[in-house]
């Protein structure tokens, strides 16, 4: 199955570290970063799992909940969260899925053939409260995944969301954002009364607030 950037992320039931998920009604009306990872025990994800869990006060303050995915046992993923707090000094809380059958990383594509017939592969996915798939990412199993970059793409989401803005280049917040081409001026006075910079008549820059 291959996933687009405004798809409905795929529903699916499975044991996690914290119980069965349903994963539309354990969203709610939250955002979801959801990762996926190859194996328990492996030396990238763990550093990844450890940061997950270090930024779970930036995660909360957004309302985004983690899910992490792994194609081992709830039993396993058990053994390995301590592992991790231990080699990562964090308290890992939120819930890792057992993905053993493969069934969530084939819903989600995250099975390459010619990275591994077996093992899923670094995927991420930023997800809305209407369920919605936001972002795509996907990483080799070699190169560890940009946190400050996902927590970026969080912010410049909700961010649009709420004040129908696109962001720039290298955008982080507090910098200036840019007004869409399909807000004609006159509407744009009123969503932005303290005016903007005209560069080019499709490339118009504001401040956010």
């Amino acid at each position: 199955m291959s996933l687009h950037i405004g798809d409905v992320a795929p529903d699916f039931t499975i044991d996690s570290t914290r119980g069965e998920i349903e994963f539309h009604r354990w969203i709610d009306d939250s955002w979801v970063f959801f990762f996926g990872h190859p194996a328990d025990f492996t030396p990238v994800c763990t550093t990844e799992m450890g940061r997950t869990a270090d930024l779970a006060k930036e995660f909360a303050v957004r309302d985004v909940k983690p899910l992490g995915l792994s194609t081992d046992t709830v039993k396993e993923h058990i053994k390995w969260i301590n592992d991790v707090n231990e080699t990562q000094n964090v308290d890992l809380q939120f819930p890792i899925i057992a993905d053993r059958d493969l069934r969530v990383s084939r819903l989600y594509d995250m099975i390459h053939p010619d990275e591994s017939q077996t093992e899923a592969v670094r995927s991420v996915f930023i997800i809305d409260p209407k369920k919605k798939i936001r972002l795509i990412l996907t990483y080799p199993m070699n190169v560890g995944r940009n946190f400050d970059e996902i927590l970026r793409v969080i912010d410049a989401l909700q961010l649009a969301d709420g004040r129908r803005i696109a962001t720039p280049a290298d955008w982080r917040p507090g910098d200036q954002v840019i007004i869409p081409p399909s807000i004609g001026a006159h509407e744009a006075s009123k969503l932005f009364p303290k005016g903007w910079d005209e560069v080019r008549p499709y490339l118009r820059f504001t401040m956010a607030d």
